[in-house]
C-alpha cells in the first residue's frame, strides 16, 4: 500500500447554512454564539463532535474562517474545531502567523476550552485572544478528556498577549456537549 502524499481537509457541505459570511460579530458573546451554533448543527446533523470554533477580526468583527469538530468525520484526531479555524483563517489570510496579518489582530473563539493540543495551537497561531464558552469541567463531565491543561496553561497565553475569556455563554455552549451525550455520540479519546 502506497502512503498518502496529501490531505483533503474541508468543512461539512451544510456549514454555509448556518454562517453569516457578511455579517459584523462585534461582541464575545455574539461570536460566541456563531461557535455554539456550529458545534449544536455539528452534533444534529451527526458530522462530528459537539465543538465549534472561528477566527473572527478583533476591531471589525468579520468572521475570516468557521469550523466545527471533524474527528469522526474524517478519521484525523487532530481536526478539532480550533485547529481547523486556524488553519483555514491561515489559508485564507496567506500567511501562517495571524498576529502578523495586515493591520487587524484576530481571535478565536471556542465553544468550549481547548485541549491541550489546541491551546498550543492558539499560542503558535498568532491570535491576540481566545474566547471559550463550556469549561473544561463541562466537556470532561460528558467523557472528554481536554489533557494536561492547568492554570498555568492560561497565565502562560497571558504573558504571551493572548486575551483570554472564559465562560461566555457557557450554559448554552455546555447545553451542546449534553445534547451529545444525550444523542450517544462518540467519546473519541477516552
Amino acid at each position: 500500500m502506497t502512503p498518502p502524499r496529501s490531505l483533503v481537509i474541508g468543512a461539512p457541505d451544510w456549514l454555509d447554512e448556518v454562517v453569516d459570511w457578511r455579517a459584523r460579530y462585534r461582541s464575545d458573546e455574539d461570536r460566541m454564539r456563531v461557535a455554539v451554533e456550529l458545534a449544536r448543527q455539528n452534533v444534529l446533523r451527526g458530522s462530528g463532535g459537539p465543538f465549534g470554533a472561528g477566527v473572527f477580526e478583533s476591531n471589525g468583527g468579520r468572521l475570516v474562517a468557521a469550523a466545527v469538530n471533524s474527528v469522526t468525520r474524517l478519521n484525523n484526531s487532530v481536526l478539532h474545531a480550533e485547529t481547523l479555524a486556524i488553519m483555514l483563517a491561515q489559508a485564507r489570510l496567506g500567511t501562517y502567523a495571524l498576529g502578523s496579518a495586515g493591520d487587524d489582530s484576530y481571535l478565536l473563539v471556542t465553544s468550549c476550552e481547548p485541549c491541550a493540543m489546541c491551546l498550543g495551537a492558539t499560542l503558535w497561531s498568532g491570535v491576540r485572544g481566545l474566547v471559550c464558552g463550556a469549561a473544561k469541567e463541562d466537556a470532561t463531565a460528558v467523557g472528554f478528556d481536554e489533557g494536561p491543561v492547568f492554570a498555568e496553561s492560561w497565565a502562560y497565553l497571558e504573558r504571551r498577549g493572548v486575551r483570554t475569556a472564559r465562560g461566555v455563554l457557557r450554559g448554552e455552549a455546555a447545553a451542546v456537549l449534553e445534547l451529545y451525550r444525550a444523542t450517544g455520540g462518540a467519546i473519541y479519546n477516552a
